[in-house]
């Protein structure tokens, strides 16, 4: 099968490349040849850009494309409405985030999307890249009806993720001693090893798959992920369980700040319904190995890198003994 790779060879751009070739498929990437550029130089590319300049895309052929980087529907709908007639399938890769209503129950592809009150809005933010995916998702569907699927992760882990938002975790668990920890062990927490989502949309490209999934791993209790991340950097590490009010009252920044936290109902973003999926074949590895994997990877990176998510030592420590502080005058 030869596969059309709209994106660059980052993180999940480099799984599906990596779970393509290891299935015989071949692959083409479209990307502006800006971001690690030097990764497979064995691959046809060809260099454009979605905002005006798809002209490399003309008299290609392929079986199927998967689209990685589609973030304003004006961008995803011109680049289907010229594959239409160059390919068979389009796999638009969305996200959690285009559901309004976490709080609806079941949290499934049914449940409701964001709404922008002006859909031609091009700037993303924390309250328009819901509404925006979603919006995309409808464009890649109205350009090729009955040939489109659109694939909702959660969050997205392992090897080369450049948000450091689980990876913070295994580093952590790796210094030991105290660990700051949101709220309690049975917080829910869900991701997805991005080598699992990346085979899995091979496969489902490779069936002509249709309609939209949410894709991320099982509910799990946080505990347990923080405790597979203590057995991966094989520490003796232990997790300080702290409230919610405190965290707030600390200014303690969710999600970022403090990665896999979403305080109130912003927690049921980690139960969504997987169903339709797991009915699809997504299948899981070990969490243990992926929290070792990503550790792997994350300490072969620069000395001197920055983290992009979680506490630094020094805020941390001030945390820790705030909180001993309060549980001690209680």
């Amino acid at each position: 099968m030869k596969i059309l790779l709209l994106g660059g060879p980052r993180f999940l751009g480099y799984a599906l490349i990596g779970a393509a070739r290891a299935r015989g498929h071949e692959v083409t990437l479209f990307n502006r040849g800006r971001n690690e550029s030097d990764l497979f130089p064995e691959l046809e590319k060809r260099i454009g850009d979605r905002d005006g300049d798809l002209s490399a895309l003309e008299g290609g052929r392929w079986d199927a494309a998967i689209d990685t980087c589609g973030y304003f529907p004006r961008q995803v709908h011109a680049s289907a409405e010229l594959l239409a007639d160059q390919i068979n399938h389009y796999t638009f890769i969305s996200t959690i985030s285009v559901y309004s209503d976490p709080d609806h129950q079941p949290f499934d592809e049914n449940a409701p999307t964001g709404r922008l009150e002006d859909e031609t809005v091009e700037e993303i933010t924390g309250e328009t890249y819901g509404p925006l995916k979603a919006l995309c998702e409808q464009a890649a569907e109205a350009a090729m009806p009955g040939r489109t699927l659109v694939i909702r992760p959660g969050l997205i882990v392992g090897p080369r993720d450049p948000t450091d938002r689980f990876t913070y975790w295994p580093l952590r668990a790796r210094r030991g001693g105290a660990i700051a920890s949101p709220e309690s062990p049975a917080y829910p927490a869900q991701v997805i090893d991005v080598r699992d989502l990346a085979e899995w949309c091979i496969r489902m490209a490779e069936q002509n798959g249709t309609g939209v999934l949410n894709a991320t791993g099982p509910t799990q209790p946080l505990g347990d992920v923080l405790e597979a991340c203590l057995q991966a950097g094989g520490s003796e590490g232990r997790l300080v369980w702290l409230p919610q009010d405190f965290l707030l009252d600390q200014k303690v920044e969710p999600w970022t700040g403090l990665p896999l936290w979403l305080p109130g109902v912003a927690r049921n973003m980690m139960r969504a319904s997987i169903d339709r999926a797991l009915d699809a074949g997504l299948a899981f590895r070990d969490l243990e190995e992926t929290a070792r994997d990503t550790l792997a990877w994350a300490e072969s990176r620069p000395a001197d890198y920055e983290m992009r998510a979680g506490l630094s030592p020094e805020k941390e420590a001030a945390l820790l003994a705030a909180w001993e502080a309060r549980a001690s005058a209680s």
